[in-house]
C-alpha cells in the first residue's frame, strides 16, 4: 500500500470495482457509464475517476480481477476445495458476479475478451501440464488444443446461461439450475461416449487431415 491510499480508499476501489463488473455484464462496456458505474457504487462519478482515471482502465480492472479470482478459486478447488460444501458454497456466490461478467466479455470482440480467453487457456494448460491432485494426465499429443477447447467448453457454458437456465428449468449461475449441470458436466467427462474403435477411426482420420494440410500443394511446388 503506498503512503497516498488509506484502507478506506481501498475499499471504495473494491466497491466501484465490483459495481462496474454488475454494469459491464448487464449493459456492455458501451453501455455502461462512469456516472451509472458511480451511481451502483454508492459514490460520486468524481470519485469513480479520482481511483481509475477513466471507464477502459476500468474494465481492465475488472479484467485482472476476473482472472485472478479464477485461478484463486480453481487452485482452492483442485488443492481439495470441491470436498467442502462450506467452499462451493462460498465459490458460487463468488463467481455469480464473474461469470455474468464472463458472458457478456467472450460475447465482445475486443482485446479484453481476447486476453480473457488466453489467459483462461494458459491457466489450463499450466494446470494440466504439472498435474493437481484428482486430475489425471491428459491423454493427447497437443496439449495446448486440449485445454483450448476445454476452455471453450467451460466457458460455453456460461455464456450460454440463460438457455441453460430455461432448458433445465432453473438459473444455472447460481440457483436450483446450478447442481443439476455440473452433474451433467461431470457425467460427460466420466464417461466414454465413443467405442474405442469409433475413437481411433475419426482420430485416424483427422490426424490424416493434419497431414495433408502440412503437405506443399501442387501448385506451390511448380
Amino acid at each position: 500500500m503506498s503512503g497516498s491510499e488509506r484502507p478506506e480508499d481501498l475499499t471504495g476501489r473494491a466497491r466501484i470495482r465490483d459495481a462496474a463488473l454488475l454494469q459491464f455484464a448487464e449493459l456492455g462496456v458501451r453501455g455502461a457509464t462512469i456516472r451509472g458505474i458511480a451511481k451502483a457504487a454508492g459514490v460520486s462519478p468524481a470519485l469513480v475517476q479520482h481511483h481509475y482515471g477513466t471507464k477502459e482502465a476500468l474494465r481492465r480492472e475488472c479484467d485482472e480481477h476476473v482472472i485472478e479470482v479464477i485461478r484463486e478459486v480453481k487452485q482452492e478447488a483442485l488443492s481439495g476445495g470441491m470436498a467442502n460444501p462450506g467452499f462451493m458454497a462460498i465459490a458460487m456466490r463468488t463467481a455469480l458476479p464473474i461469470q455474468r461478467y464472463m458472458a457478456r466479455a467472450m460475447t465482445d470482440d475486443s482485446e479484453a475478451a481476447r486476453t480473457l480467453f488466453d489467459d483462461a487457456v494458459e491457466f489450463s494448460e499450466e494446470i494440466l501440464s504439472r498435474g493437481s491432485p484428482g486430475i489425471s494426465e491428459p491423454q493427447t499429443d497437443d496439449l495446448h488444443a486440449y485445454a483450448t477447447v476445454m476452455t471453450a467448453m467451460n466457458i460455453g457454458l456460461i455464456v450460454l446461461h440463460e438457455h441453460l437456465s430455461r432448458a433445465l428449468g432453473g438459473d444455472v449461475l447460481m440457483g436450483e439450475g446450478y447442481p443439476r449441470m455440473a452433474l451433467a458436466m461431470l457425467d460427460i467427462y466420466d464417461d466414454r461416449p465413443l467405442t474405442p474403435e469409433l475413437s481411433e477411426q475419426a482420430r485416424t482420420a483427422l490426424k490424416s487431415m493434419l497431414t495433408e494440410g502440412a503437405q506443399p500443394s501442387r501448385e506451390e511446388n511448380r
